[in-house]
């Protein structure tokens, strides 16, 4: 049974002392023994670690006992090495760059389908209110090339910060429909909605991303593996690093 537990976690929350902050999750992450990234920044924190699951489950525990911190929802999959070369603890000017600076989810999330609401849509072909649900791949081309979701669409974006100017030129074909952004984690679909729904769209973010879909729906609708940033490159919808990575 494979016994190295990996998580990855992010919560956009105000952080007014990230370079003060990162020293004390280093020293505490480095005397777990753990590996994998953590990114502080005054918007929120994004972290992908693994190590023992006690130690994992432990550090995430002594995170969420910081109020800024305690709605953090990890989600979890096994393998049999640490994926991870060292551990990095980095301060960013955002977790995840979108560099659009109005676009402030530490202020409020957009709001959010879940799993089961998705698949209810996507079974009928509509929304509950009848709509049309146009699903958008927030992640890089060449993340989308492992594998998304069945008939989404993919805007060849090369990093997320051509996601405005994307989403810009294909505004009408948005417009008077549900849109539902989703990603790996959630982290860039929630910035997408945001930057979505200020341009007065009907949009949404997929909550969990497309770990949580896989948590509650397995493979249903999504062709191909899920790319993820570190040693095991893909995973399939079981969690479990793809044959041959």
């Amino acid at each position: 049974m494979a016994s190295v537990l990996n998580v990855s976690a992010y919560l956009f929350t105000r952080i007014d002392d990230p370079a003060s902050l990162r020293a004390a999750l280093r020293a505490r992450a480095a005397e777990a023994g753990l590996r994998g990234t953590i990114l502080l920044a005054e918007e929120g924190i994004n972290l992908f670690l693994a190590g023992g699951a006690d130690e994992v489950r432990g550090f995430v525990d002594d995170l969420r006992a910081d109020a800024r911190f305690a709605a953090l929802q990890t989600k979890e999959s096994w393998s049999d090495d640490v994926p991870f070369g060292k551990l990095l603890v980095k301060v960013k000017r955002e977790i995840i760059r979108m560099d659009r600076p109005e676009v402030r989810p530490q202020d409020g999330r957009a709001p959010a389908v879940t799993p089961d609401t998705l698949r209810r849509w996507l079974d009928a072909g509509v929304d509950d209110a009848g709509r049309e649900v146009v699903l958008i791949d927030t992640r890089n081309a060449f993340e989308v090339d492992y594998g998304t979701f069945a008939g989404a669409k993919d805007w060849r974006i090369e990093r997320f910060t051509q996601f405005p100017d994307a989403a810009a030129s294909h505004r009408e074909e948005l417009e008077g429909k549900t849109v539902v952004s989703f990603c790996t984690g959630g982290i860039r679909c929630e910035k997408a909605a945001l930057y979505l729904r200020d341009e007065g769209l009907e949009a949404y973010q997929l909550e969990g991303g497309i770990l949580g879909w896989f948590a509650a729906q397995g493979e249903a609708y999504w062709d191909g593996d899920l790319f993820v940033f570190d040693e095991r490159e893909a995973l399939d919808a079981g969690l479990a690093a793809r044959a041959g990575a």
